[in-house]
This record gives C-alpha cells, structure tokens and sequence, in this order.
C-alpha cells in the first residue's frame, strides 16, 4: 500500500507542475482542431467524388 501512497503523492507534485490552458485556448485550440478536420474531409471526399467519377466512365 505504501507504493501506491507514494506514486499517488508524486502525482499530484506533477499536476501542480503542468502549466493548463486558459479557457480561451482550448477554445480556440479545438475550433482550429474542428476546421482542420473539416478541410481534411472535405478535401478526400472531393479526391473520392473525382476518382469514383473516373472510374465510371472507365469502366
């Protein structure tokens, strides 16, 4: 049990260390996280729309 104690004391030290985000960067962090993923999709469903386009005609 007293290795547990102990690890769990090393963590809270370590939490008290991390610097966090002020709510304004995680918001804005996740709306560009958002964006991305949207410009991604809509990138490769484009390149799927053209090739599964192309294949029809070819086939």
């Amino acid at each position: 049990m007293n290795k547990i104690t102990k690890f769990l004391r090393e963590v809270k030290q370590e939490v008290r260390k991390v610097t966090w985000l002020s709510r304004a960067e995680t918001l804005r962090y996740s709306l560009m996280v958002v964006v991305a993923s949207f410009l991604v999709a809509a990138y490769l469903g484009g390149i799927d729309y053209l090739v599964t386009n192309l294949l029809d005609r070819f086939i």
